[in-house]
């Protein structure tokens, strides 16, 4: 998971830096990092399903591979000199379809793995290791990119992958996995939907999952024009920012870890409250406080998020049976594939208003997001 993370999170550095550099413009950098998000709401369900016939050690090597293969594409390209936005976007949006399938898989396999009783746990342990990848991933690939240019960052995000690829080998089954799942791919889809109709809380917590995402994650956007335009601290001072993103969430998930999953519902709308308040203090942050404020609000901004993030997919997978771990896994793919709505919108304001009121507006909507759904749909509280 580490190695996978460094490479999920260089990606993520080098694409923003990339696309700014070809595009000079915040607007299309949104685009950007949405064709990277984009293809999980359209592969979610049928991930989950696939997560579910599958073993699903063998689906964690063939995505992980196919990730690798995709970044190295685009490193060559610009390493060549023939890279150009629409390629970045095509390659990118495909290494975003793979993604869906991993993150499907991933979930269910670790349910499988560490059991229903210590799936909070076992979900934060992988969250530290996954925001220890993105720490290590955005420090380097910063520098990377300041020495050596996008194109060799994206070579290096690919060996990342291939590590990973391979960590992975020695892996297998474990022996409290549910059997696969019989019968066609289309009833397996039809049944879960039915599953969700019938189900109120699993579309709920869907809606607030995309919301966190849609209105919180999609932050990182702005980041690459914080960095060069409003704080003027280059590619550098934009991995710096990007790993306190992963030491806000390290912080928060061992915070996390210690405590029992009682009353999740309420404490995941206690977490949206405060997930939408950091960003508000975001925007203020550059104007205020200068880069080091701004650098210690993106702590605060991800641990909310990484709090956010751990209590979805937690809360999803216990709220299903075993034999549809993977669909449940779907679910949250379908619920983050929603963030090209944020990343494009975010993007729009930062080119029309600045980053600073573009992250203030998430920021309160998100808040608003949390309070309609305590208020409307109160079993939520009681999940």
């Amino acid at each position: 998971m580490l190695s996978n993370s460094i490479g999920m999170m260089g990606e993520t550095v080098a694409l923003g830096w990339l696309t700014l550099e070809l595009t000079n413009s915040p607007f299309l950098v949104g685009a950007a990092m949405g064709a990277r998000s984009l293809p999980l709401f359209f592969v979610g369900v049928p991930a989950g399903v696939i997560a579910d016939r599958f073993p699903r050690h063998r689906l964690l090597i063939a995505t992980t591979t196919g990730q690798a293969l995709t970044a190295a594409t685009i490193g060559l390209l610009t390493l060549l000199g023939l890279v150009r936005l629409p390629e970045i976007l095509i390659l990118t949006f495909t290494a975003g379809m793979i993604r869906g399938v991993e993150q499907a898989a991933r979930q269910s396999y670790t349910h499988d793995v560490v059991g229903a009783a210590r799936l909070m746990d076992g979900f934060a342990v992988l969250g530290v290791a996954m925001r220890s990848g993105w720490l290590v991933g955005s420090l380097v690939t910063g520098v990377v990119i300041a020495r050596f240019g996008a194109g060799a960052a994206y070579v290096a995000v690919s060996l990342a992958y291939l590590i990973a690829a391979l960590a992975i080998l020695p892996a297998g089954a474990p022996p409290t996995s549910a059997p696969p799942a019989g019968g066609s791919a289309w009833k397996s889809v039809t049944g879960f939907l039915t599953a969700i109709r019938r189900d109120r809380v699993l579309p709920v917590l869907m809606l607030l999952t995309a919301g966190a995402e849609v209105l919180g994650f999609s932050h990182q956007a702005v980041l690459p024009t914080l960095a060069r335009d409003v704080l003027h601290v280059g590619p550098e001072g934009l991995g710096v920012m990007s790993a306190a993103r992963s030491v806000g969430g390290i912080l928060a998930l061992f915070a996390m870890s210690s405590v029992g999953l009682a009353g999740g519902g309420t404490l995941f709308l206690m977490v949206l409250v405060s997930f939408g308040a950091a960003l508000v203090g975001l925007a203020v942050a550059p104007h205020l406080v200068g880069f080091a404020g701004v650098v210690v609000l993106l702590v605060a901004v991800n641990a909310a998020g990484a709090l956010s993030d751990l209590l979805a997919q937690s809360l999803l997978q216990l709220s299903v049976p075993a034999n549809l771990r993977g669909r449940a896994g779907g679910a949250w793919v379908v619920a983050i594939g929603l963030a090209p709505l944020g990343q494009l919108q975010i993007g729009a304001m930062a080119s029309l208003f600045g980053a600073s009121i573009a992250l203030g507006a998430s920021g309160l909507a998100l808040v608003a997001l949390a309070v309609i759904g305590a208020l409307a749909v109160p079993r939520i509280r009681n999940i």
